[in-house]
């Protein structure tokens, strides 16, 4: 009961809040394809009916000065790990921020954010977006132009977010949740790759931070799309624990699902009374959620693909499909299919499924289950309740889609 209101409660936390679907964005990723095909300001992950200015920032105009952006603390290493990674400030999203004080200083002129989107503003976009772009086309691969996107947005999104959202939760800070989220420990045995989209990243109707909000970000790591830092800390872990203890929870049409059921038929019994200490790497399972919109998770999918191709050789990235939900999920909201759902909500489904199998019951996977459902349910309220204050409406127009 508790796992169906939870995925219910989720669902019509997507009816409450409308978010916008970048069609372009997969096609924008293709290697054949320039990245910035039409005007392209950063849109952040909270609506900001003011004008917000980072002028407390410093920096350097030139991206080839990584470390001077660092040692200047444009973004500590203490403020860069608060969003929800354990990792190192990335390069490239330094070389940006740098780059962004850099404007700054030279047009005299302070970056702002605000109106539909929290988009940068005023002359200072203008400015940005013609160097920006420059840079861009100025870079040789598909490789690079994807990361340097990445890096774009993610430093654009710690900037405006600053002294405005919860590091913990990622909502306004009038509306952080984080005093009656209920933490839990995973099972050592479980870890959870939260593979994000960078568009989603501080998105406050995110439900993939519940994770380590619940978990702990050392049993749900977040790995962003692009960012080399974060892919390859993600791999080395995979590449150690083997192809046969690495999952895509992902409805992969193209290749063969497997069930939790038929996928851990061969797990032995676990004993509940082994310690993590004692725990080795290959006996983890390493399971990837792909964050993203499902317009943008085609793509992410293809790069996780083409790298499993490169490190285990030819065959697919194994993937794992989960029951479908209830009918009244979809009378709720109208889903693209019905082995589709939020982030946070798949975790949990992951997790009753195991809870279901003889070597998995000691384990009370069904109570990790549980502590996912409870903070989905307080994200829904917080957004529900802010919405209700701004004015907003906490229905969803129903539109008219070709859904297959």
């Amino acid at each position: 009961m508790g796992h169906t209101l939870g995925l219910l409660g989720i669902v019509q936390m997507k009816q409450f809040l409308h978010i916008g679907m970048d069609k372009n964005l997969v096609s924008t990723l293709l290697p054949t394809k320039p990245l910035f095909l039409c005007h392209c300001s950063v849109s952040f992950p909270f609506p900001m009916p003011f004008r917000r200015h980072c002028s407390n920032l410093r920096g350097h105009s030139s991206l080839s000065h990584t470390n001077m952006a660092q040692e200047e603390g444009v973004v500590s290493l203490q403020e860069w790990q608060g969003w929800g990674t354990t990792s190192p400030l990335p390069t490239m999203v330094a070389q940006i921020v740098g780059d962004l004080k850099g404007l700054e200083q030279d047009l005299d002129a302070h970056m702002s954010f605000g109106g539909n989107g929290g988009k940068l503003k005023g002359n200072f976009r203008i400015q940005e977006d013609k160097k920006h772009r420059a840079t861009y086309q100025a870079l040789a691969d598909s490789e690079k132009k994807l990361q340097f996107y990445s890096a774009r947005q993610i430093a654009c999104r710690i900037l405006g977010s600053r002294g405005y959202l919860c590091q913990k939760c990622w909502l306004p800070m009038e509306d952080c949740m984080c005093s009656e989220v209920t933490s839990c420990s995973l099972h050592p045995g479980i870890r959870f790759w939260l593979y994000m989209h960078p568009k989603d990243f501080l998105r406050q109707n995110n439900t993939g931070k519940i994770l380590w909000q619940v978990f702990g970000v050392d049993a749900a790591s977040l790995c962003l799309f692009g960012i080399a830092e974060h892919e390859e800390i993600m791999w080395n872990s995979l590449k150690v624990a083997g192809k046969s203890k690495v999952w895509c929870l992902y409805p992969n049409k193209s290749a063969v699902l497997k069930s939790v059921k038929n996928a851990f038929d061969q797990e032995p019994v676990t004993s509940d009374e082994v310690a993590p200490s004692e725990l080795k790497v290959e006996t983890i399972h390493h399971f990837i959620l792909i964050d993203g919109t499902w317009s943008n998770s085609a793509a992410m999918f293809r790069r996780l693909q083409d790298k499993a191709k490169l490190v285990w050789g030819d065959e697919d990235l194994p993937c794992i499909s989960l029951n479908p939900g209830a009918s009244a999920m979809h009378k709720l909201r109208p889903q693209p299919s019905w082995d589709r759902t939020c982030t946070a909500a798949a975790a949990a489904g992951l997790l009753s499924e195991m809870q279901l199998l003889p070597q998995f019951r000691s384990i009370e996977l069904d109570k990790q289950a549980e502590a996912i459902e409870h903070a989905l349910t307080i994200l829904l309220e917080a957004l529900t309740k802010r919405r209700v204050r701004m004015g907003r409406s906490i229905t969803r127009k129903v539109r008219q889609t070709n859904i297959r």
